[in-house]
C-alpha cells in the first residue's frame, strides 16, 4: 500500500510517525519546531491529534470525569481540562500541514468524531489514524473508511474478535488500504506488557499492513517489532523532555528519531530471508577456515601423524573431518612444510 508516494511494505523500511499530541504545549511556534525537528531527524510523517474538549468529554467532576489511579501521569486531573490543555487549536492545523510539506514530509491526524473528520477532509489529509481508545466506536470508523484514505488503527486493550469487528466495519465501508498497529495503551509501556509477537500473528489473522505504536522508552522494542515484520512505528515526539507538557515524559527527543530511523532501518535489511552457506559477502572469507596442511618436510613414503599433519588456517587444504582417515597413510613424494593437504599427495594403494 501507500500513503501519498510513500511504499509501506515488506522490503521497504518502516514508515516512521512522529506523533505530536500535546508535546505543542499550546505554541504554534513550538509545534512548528516539533515539525522541524521531525523531518530533519528522519521521520516520514507528522501526526496531530484533531479534537476539542467538549468533543471528547463533558465538563463533569463526576466520579469517571477524573483520572484516579495514583500511578496515572495524569492522577487527579480532570479529563476536560486535561483535554483543552493537550488539544492542538484547529486553526492550527493548516499552518502546521503547510510546515510539513515544505519539508517533503506527510502530516494526518486522529479524529475523534464526525466533525473532526469533516474538517480534516476540507485540509485534504493523506491518510487517517484510528486511536486506540477509539478502535471499538464502529461508527467513526465507518466514517473515516468512507473517505477512501489509507487507515491506521492502533488496537490497544482490542480483543481480537474486537479487532475483527473494527477492522470489518473499515472494509465494509470502503477502506483499501489499512495497517494495524500492536499498541499498549500504558503511559509508558513496558516492554514486558508489549508483546510484539502478535505482529506477525495479526498480519496473518487480518490480512493487512501491520505495526507498532510504541509507548516504551528508547528504540529497543521499535527494532524488534521491526524484525517481526512492523511496516509503520509510531512515536510520541517532542523537543526535550524536561520542556514538560502533557506527554512529553514518555516521547522521543530528536536524537532519539535519528537513531530510531537508522535501527529500523538495519532491522529491516537485517531480517532478509532464509538462507544457508555463505553468501556472496563471505565467499572470501572461506579462505580463513580451518584445512589440513602438511607441517613439516616429508619424504616420499612418510607416515602422516598428528605432528606433520596439521588442522590449521587457511583454508585451501582437505577439510578436517578427513584428519582421522588421514592418519597412518604414507605421503607419495617429497612434500614442504606449508602444502595443503589433498588426496593426491598419497601414495597410491598397491593392487599387488
Amino acid at each position: 500500500m501507500k500513503i501519498l508516494d510513500r511504499t509501506i511494505g515488506p522490503g521497504h523500511r518502516p514508515y516512521l510517525i512522529a506523533e505530536m499530541s500535546g508535546n505543542h504545549n499550546q505554541s504554534l511556534e513550538r509545534a512548528l519546531s516539533i515539525v522541524d525537528a521531525a523531518a530533519a531527524h528522519g521521520a516520514d510523517a507528522i501526526k496531530l491529534q484533531t479534537y476539542t474538549a467538549d468533543t471528547m468529554t463533558l465538563n463533569l467532576r463526576m466520579p469517571g470525569f477524573v483520572i484516579d489511579d495514583p500511578k496515572s501521569l495524569w492522577a487527579g486531573r480532570q479529563l476536560y481540562e486535561l483535554y483543552q490543555e493537550a488539544h492542538t487549536p484547529w486553526e492550527w492545523h493548516a499552518p502546521i500541514m503547510e510546515r510539513a510539506a515544505q519539508h517533503g514530509m506527510h502530516c494526518f491526524s486522529t479524529p475523534f468524531d464526525f466533525s473532526s473528520v469533516d474538517f480534516l477532509e476540507s485540509l485534504n489529509v493523506p491518510a487517517y489514524k484510528i486511536a486506540s481508545f477509539e478502535n471499538t466506536d464502529l461508527p467513526l470508523i465507518r466514517r473515516v473508511a468512507a473517505t477512501g484514505k489509507p487507515l491506521i488503527m492502533s488496537t490497544g486493550m482490542a480483543t481480537a474478535a474486537e479487532i475483527d469487528e473494527a477492522v470489518r466495519a473499515a472494509r465494509e465501508a470502503g477502506c483499501r488500504d489499512l495497517v494495524l498497529l500492536k499498541c499498549t495503551s500504558t503511559y509508558p509501556a513496558t516492554a514486558e506488557n508489549t508483546n510484539i509477537s502478535t505482529i506477525p500473528h495479526m498480519r496473518t489473522l487480518f490480512g493487512c499492513e501491520v505495526g507498532l505504536s510504541d509507548h516504551t522508552m528508547g528504540c529497543g522494542v521499535s527494532v524488534a517489532a521491526t524484525a517481526l515484520g512492523a511496516t509503520v512505528i509510531e512515536k510520541h515526539f517532542t523537543l526535550r523532555r524536561v520542556d514538560g507538557g502533557v506527554d512529553s515524559s514518555f516521547s522521543m527527543e530528536p536524537h532519539e528519531l535519528r537513531q530510531l530511523r537508522e535501527e529500523t532501518e538495519r532491522a529491516m535489511h537485517a531480517v532478509g530471508q532464509v538462507s544457508y552457506g555463505p553468501t556472496a559477502a563471505e565467499m572470501k572469507s572461506l579462505a580463513f577456515r580451518r584445512s589440513l596442511y602438511i607441517a613439516q618436510d616429508l619424504k616420499a613414503g612418510d607416515v602422516l601423524t598428528s605432528e606433520n599433519l596439521r588442522c590449521v588456517r587457511p583454508g585451501f587444504g582437505l577439510p578436517p573431518k578427513h584428519l582421522d582417515s588421514l592418519l597412518g597413510q604414507r605421503i607419495g613424494r617429497d612434500v614442504v612444510a606449508g602444502t595443503p593437504m589433498a588426496w593426491s599427495l598419497l601414495r597410491p594403494v598397491s593392487s599387488a
